[in-house]
């Protein structure tokens, strides 16, 4: 199997453990001091965890892969990602509305594992969607 291949593979592993809301296979994914950033910043795992479990399971959110390229061992996926405000997140109650959006990541994978993942998504989109305000 190709470098490319191979990562892709770690790529298509890491959303299937997202949409299961599995925080502790997404950490196994993850290469020991993994920098991670997106829009509410930058950090290790510890510092981001908190983040995707309010997005797993206040907003319920899911990512459709719609297009992965590979060159070497870099990554990028452009997603459909969806949800459903269902419980409290981000300092906000639930509103029950869904949202649907393109969303993309960039990863650096090394040794079969993610050492640096970039998130780029439009929050003023989702927000919108789900009827809450936008972060100042």
């Amino acid at each position: 199997m190709s470098i490319e291949a191979e990562s892709k593979q770690v790529v298509r592993q890491y959303v299937e453990a997202f949409n299961r809301g599995d925080l502790q296979a997404l950490r196994e994914l993850l290469a020991d001091e993994a920098e991670i950033q997106g829009v509410f910043g930058r950090g290790l795992f510890e510092k981001i965890e908190p983040i995707w479990r309010q997005l797993i399971e206040g907003y319920g959110m899911q990512l459709q892969l719609q297009e992965l390229i590979g060159e070497g061992n870099v990554v990028a996926a452009r997603y459909i990602e969806t949800g459903t405000f269902r419980a409290p997140a981000f300092g906000n109650q639930p509103t029950g509305k869904s949202y649907e959006m393109v969303a993309m990541e960039w990863f650096e994978i090394e040794s079969g594992k993610i050492k640096r993942r970039w998130g780029a998504r439009d929050s003023a989109t989702q927000a919108r969607q789900l009827g809450v305000p936008l972060e100042s």
